[in-house]
C-alpha cells in the first residue's frame, strides 16, 4: 500500500483524469436532452429526486441509488399500426422489440454519462426482468408513469396509459438515475392530451374501464396479462391439481398450452392491450379519428369488439357478468386471479383495493373492523358503501362486523388451508355480528 501512488494506474489516473475529480456535476438540460435524442430516445424529460410527485418512491430510489439527483425519464414511440391489429402475435412482437429498444436506449444513455465521469444507473427494466424475490410485495423499484408525467411528457389517460403531447399513448417509458444536477428541470403539461372520447371503455372485453373513470385492476390483470407472472401460477397450480394428462386437457385446451409455451419461449404475450390501440389522443394520432369519427371506429374499435377469443375472469366477478352482457361472441373463461395467496396481513390488506368489485357490493353499506393478532398486530377499519371500498388505519366508527383473527389462522383460511367453520370454533377467528356480513365482504372481493 506504501507504493500505491507509484502504481500504474494510480499515476495515469492523476495524470489525466485527477484534474476532472471534483468536476461540476452541473449540466445544461439541452446537452442532456440531446445526448437521451442521439441515443435514440423519442423524448426526454428531466425531474430532480425531491420533486414533491415522486416523494412516494424518493426513500426507495435513494437507498438503492444514493447518488440519484435527477431522474431522466425516456419515451420510445410505438408503430401505432401493429398495436391496433387484432392479430396478437403483430402486436406483440412491437411491444417485446420497443420493451428491448428502450432498455437498449437507456443502456446507452448511461453509458454516456459514466464517459462524462457522471455516475449513472437504469433506473428500472420496462417490463421483466424485477425484484421477483420480494414477491407478493412491490416488485419493481421505480414506477415510470409518475415519473413521466412530473417532467411533462404526458398525462394518464381514463385507460391508465399516459398520453404523450405528440406521440399519444403509443409509447414505452424508462428512468434512469444519475448524479447530474440540470440546469432547468421539467414540469407537468398544463393539460390532459386524452380527449375523453371513451373508445377504450367500448373496447375493452372486460370492462376494466369505467366511463366514470373508476379502473377494474382486477379485471384488466387477469385477463391481459394471463400469460404473465400471475396467470402462469395459476396455470402450473392448475397442472399440479389436474393429476392426469386427460383431466389436465379437460382443464386446459391445446391452444391454450401452445399459447403459454409461446408466452414462456418467445416473450410474455398480452391478451388484450385494447385500450392502447383505440386510443386516437396526441398530435400525430388525431387526425383520422377528427376526420371521420364513424369510420375511425369501424376500422380500428370494432375488429376489437367483433374478435372471437376466450376472455379469461375470475368466477361471480364484475367482468364475467360484462362480457356476458356485452360480448356474447367472446368465450368467458373461470380461474383464479393469479395474484397470488399473501405473504402476510399487510400484503392482504394491500391487494384488498385492487381485487375489490364494485358490481358484487351492489346494495352492501358496512363498516368492518378487522383485529388481527398475532405475528401481525394489526387493526383497520374497512368500509363498503355506494360500491365504493375505504380502508383506514386504526378502528373508526361504529363498526356493523367485528372480525378479530390470528394472523396465521386468516392467512392460512385465504390459502384455503384451513376451513373457517373450524377456526371459529377454535376461536381463532372471532366474529362480533353478523356472519352474513363476512360472507358479503367475500363476494365483494373474488379471486
Amino acid at each position: 500500500m506504501s507504493d500505491l501512488a507509484e502504481h500504474p494506474t494510480v499515476k495515469s489516473y492523476y495524470a489525466h483524469k485527477g484534474a476532472n475529480a471534483l468536476a461540476s456535476k452541473h449540466r445544461s438540460s439541452d446537452w442532456l436532452r440531446q445526448l437521451c435524442l442521439d441515443a435514440g430516445a423519442d423524448d426526454a424529460g428531466f425531474v430532480p429526486i425531491d420533486h414533491p410527485d415522486i416523494a412516494d418512491q424518493r426513500d426507495e430510489i435513494r437507498r438503492y441509488f444514493p447518488f440519484a439527483r435527477t431522474l431522466i425519464t425516456l419515451v420510445v414511440r410505438m408503430n401505432r399500426e401493429n398495436i391496433r391489429t387484432p392479430l396478437r402475435s403483430i402486436a406483440n412482437l412491437e411491444f417485446h422489440h420497443a420493451n428491448d429498444f428502450v432498455n437498449e436506449v437507456a443502456r446507452d444513455i448511461v453509458g454516456r454519462l459514466e464517459a462524462e465521469g457522471l455516475r449513472a444507473a437504469n433506473g428500472a427494466a420496462v417490463g421483466f426482468p424485477m425484484e421477483v424475490d420480494r414477491w407478493s410485495g412491490k416488485i419493481w423499484v421505480i414506477s415510470h408513469k409518475p415519473v413521466a408525467v412530473a417532467a411533462g411528457l404526458g398525462r394518464m389517460g381514463i385507460h391508465r396509459n399516459v398520453i404523450h403531447p405528440k406521440f399519444g399513448n403509443f409509447i414505452l417509458l424508462g428512468t434512469i438515475v444519475t448524479e447530474a444536477e440540470v440546469s432547468t428541470y421539467d414540469g407537468p403539461i398544463d393539460y390532459n392530451p386524452c380527449v375523453s372520447c371513451k373508445l377504450c371503455v367500448a373496447a375493452c372485453p372486460t370492462g376494466a374501464i369505467s366511463p366514470d373513470g373508476r379502473f377494474d385492476f382486477s379485471a384488466c390483470y387477469t385477463h391481459n396479462y394471463r400469460e404473465f407472472l400471475s396467470g402462469f401460477g395459476d396455470w402450473v397450480e392448475t397442472i399440479a391439481e389436474a393429476g392426469s394428462a386427460r383431466a389436465y386437457r379437460r382443464a386446459v385446451s391445446d391452444s391454450e398450452t401452445i399459447s403459454m409455451w409461446q408466452s414462456l419461449s418467445f416473450g410474455a404475450n398480452y391478451k388484450a392491450a385494447y385500450c392502447m390501440a383505440v386510443c386516437p389522443a396526441g398530435a400525430d394520432v388525431i387526425g383520422p379519428f377528427l376526420t371521420d369519427r364513424a369510420g375511425f371506429r369501424d376500422a380500428i374499435v370494432q375488429p376489437l369488439r367483433d374478435k372471437a377469443e376466450t376472455i379469461y375472469v375470475v368466477a361471480n366477478s364484475d367482468p364475467e357478468t360484462y362480457v356476458a352482457r356485452h360480448f356474447p361472441n367472446k368465450k368467458i373463461k373461470r380461474v383464479r386471479n393469479g395474484l397470488g395467496k399473501p405473504a402476510d396481513i399487510q400484503a392482504f390488506l394491500r391487494g384488498l383495493p385492487l381485487v375489490f368489485q364494485a358490481g358484487q357490493s351492489a346494495g352492501l353499506a358496512a363498516t368492518y373492523h378487522f383485529t388481527f393478532t398475532g405475528c401481525d398486530d394489526t387493526r383497520v377499519t374497512i368500509t363498503i358503501r355506494d360500491q365504493r371500498f375505504e380502508i383506514i388505519t386504526g378502528h373508526v366508527g361504529k363498526p356493523d362486523l367485528q372480525v378479530t383473527a390470528d394472523s396465521e389462522t386468516w392467512l392460512r383460511f385465504l390459502r384455503k388451508e384451513t376451513n373457517i367453520v373450524f377456526a371459529l370454533l377454535r376461536r381463532r377467528i372471532r366474529l362480533k355480528g353478523s356472519p352474513r356480513l363476512l360472507l358479503a365482504f367475500g363476494r365483494c372481493f373474488p379471486s
